[in-house]
């Protein structure tokens, strides 16, 4: 914003409806794609306002830090700084999360992703329902029915003709069998959007997520306690899976996964410089192919999953059909797809476990 003489000031403060159009106007000339939602964006984190308040609040002019805030955020953004590092929080679904530099910002194509994860839940949850058993009751002090041995050895004819009679004979009880929540591996949680989406959209669901960045850790550990989700969710630092309890591989019945895809030549020569200047090389890099991590995860994934447990990775749109091939090649899945984000372009893979 250009700067403002006490005149000018008296006579033409700044409101939220001068900004908001001054704003989307200087974006618009430093090659923003949405100026007039980053102008938005902008103006409710300097105000506190939330999008529709500001349309009706147009007259309210802004205060001293309001107008310093708003500066500095339109500076940054027009350097070409992510809109989300710049405010500080991004909204995911019906969650908000904190964002911050060296973590990748979550984008609107991971909703799918999500979405299939949460089909692998409600398929684990109605695959499993709580059952109820009938197991040996303690026999009472005072009954008499012992058996001999020989007698079990050498049952009667008459014994073995009335099964139905000998079970209403001995003492039993039902207790009625209810399986933990269904549990959820992510690998590279990031901000933590997949793992908290899961957490808060199934109430119930146990999600072990992890990160190679102690930044990710920390960004995805303020996430959860601020969604107050700790007893839902558990962040382990480690690469893939190396740190879980091994205790719990084999008994996920959902892998999911927004793994580094970009080949690397794609991230070099193609990748908008919003992107490649500000967030984190280890979060977009793939390798050649876009898909050196995602083997990686393939290879972990029959000794995490339990039987009939669900994968499901985002990738890079050109290479799903290779990813689908070396699934199939792996063996040991009764199925493998690939579904369209937002935009119609492949970017999911889903496959189930044998």
């Amino acid at each position: 914003m250009p700067q403002q003489t006490s005149v000018q000031q008296k006579t033409e403060p700044w409101t939220i409806r001068r900004i908001l159009n001054w704003t989307v106007g200087y974006l618009e000339r430093k090659g923003d794609e949405h100026p007039r939602l980053s102008a938005e964006w902008l103006l409710s984190n300097a105000t506190g306002l939330t999008r529709v308040q500001l349309y009706m609040n147009f007259d309210q002019p802004l205060n001293k830090e309001e107008l310093a805030l708003m500066h500095d955020g339109v500076a940054r953004r027009g350097n070409g700084e992510p809109l989300q590092y710049v405010t500080g929080e991004m909204p995911f679904r019906h969650i908000v999360l904190r964002c911050e530099k060296g973590v990748l910002i979550p984008r609107p194509e991971t909703e799918i992703l999500v979405d299939a994860a949460l089909e692998g839940v409600d398929m684990a949850t109605l695959t499993f329902p709580a059952v109820k058993e009938q197991v040996a009751a303690e026999p009472s002090p005072e009954s008499n029915q012992a058996v001999t041995s020989e007698e079990k050895e050498q049952p009667s004819e008459e014994h073995t003709s009335s099964l139905a009679s000998e079970e209403v004979d001995q003492p039993t009880k039902t207790v009625v069998v209810v399986p933990e929540g269904c549990r959820v591996l992510e690998i590279g949680t990031g901000t933590g959007c997949i793992a908290l989406s899961l957490a808060s959209e199934r109430p119930g669901t146990r999600v072990v997520a992890t990160d190679l960045s102690p930044d990710a850790i920390k960004l995805a550990t303020r996430n959860r306690d601020a969604l107050n989700l700790q007893h839902a969710v558990s962040i382990v630092e480690c690469d893939l899976a190396s740190g879980v309890d091994p205790k719990l591989m084999g008994t996920f019945s959902v892998l999911v996964s927004n793994p580094p895809y970009i080949p690397t030549d794609v991230l070099k020569n193609e990748v908008p410089a919003e992107v490649k200047d500000h967030e984190p090389e280890l979060a977009l890099d793939g390798g050649p192919d876009g898909l050196d991590v995602f083997r990686r995860i393939l290879e972990l994934a029959p000794a995490a999953l339990a039987p009939g447990g669900m994968l499901c990775c985002e990738l890079f749109e050109g290479h799903l059909d290779a990813a689908a091939g070396l699934v199939r090649e792996q063996g040991g899945w009764k199925s493998v797809e690939v579904r369209e984000d937002l935009t119609h372009r492949p970017r999911v893979l889903v496959a189930i476990h044998e």
